[in-house]
């Protein structure tokens, strides 16, 4: 089980902590307007009704005990730096603030943010993969345009082993997991005598660009 604490009970913060709690983790919630912190104190472990720009308040709640601290306070700018900076002087290991503006978030990394977190920004991202490459499900980027992708086979997969299909060296791409969505079963780093079939779904690392020429061949 892991331990959060979500600041900013807004739509950004009241879905992503009440997400968090019924997946069973331990998730404090912390809002200065008492209407947001009634709507998901249902759906979190502790709502605190605090202003979390105050160093000695966020001090005394255990935060650096926390896996990781999410900042979520809307288009409060002045207030989401201030207390990434707090968080960081008191030794906090992770934390990830929501923002929509580039500038502010080369702010937020230089008083302390381990991530920024642009949710309009990568929904879109995601929405525009998904209509360019429909059997691109899902995908996490990494660095240099590399991602891991959850890919649903496309039809001159199926019937063939990973050998047959030759992934790595025609795109350039690895199959590093396969799940079998009928059986739920998850096969880490499957055999090359593999073969794909149409419950299959693929979880490959490479480039974006090659992922979709694979889809799309």
């Amino acid at each position: 089980m892991g331990h959060f604490c979500v600041i900013g009970a807004g739509n950004f913060g009241f879905h992503l902590a009440s997400s968090l709690y019924q997946e069973g983790h331990d998730v404090i919630v912390i809002d200065s307007d008492r209407n947001r912190l009634q709507k998901v104190q249902d759906l979190s472990s502790y709502a605190i009704l605090a202003d979390a720009a105050d160093k000695e308040f966020l001090a005394g709640q255990g935060l650096t005990e926390m896996d990781a601290v999410i900042i979520s306070t809307g288009e409060q700018i002045h207030q989401a730096t201030l207390i990434t900076l707090y968080l960081k002087e008191l030794g906090c290991k992770r934390i990830l603030v929501k923002s929509n503006d580039e500038d502010h978030s080369k702010i937020l990394r230089k008083v302390g943010a381990s991530e920024i977190i642009f949710p309009e920004k990568d929904m879109a991202l995601k929405t525009a993969r998904s209509l360019i490459s429909p059997n691109v499900l899902d995908y996490l980027p990494m660095v240099d345009d590399y991602s891991i992708s959850e890919l649903a086979p496309p039809k001159h997969f199926l019937g063939k082993n990973l050998i047959q299909l030759d992934l790595r060296r025609k795109y350039d791409i690895l199959v590093i997991g396969i799940k079998d969505v009928l059986s739920d079963r998850f096969i880490l780093l499957p055999s090359a005598d593999h073969l794909i079939k149409e419950s299959d779904l693929l979880v490959i690392f490479g480039k974006t660009e090659d992922v979709d020429r694979a889809a799309k061949a």
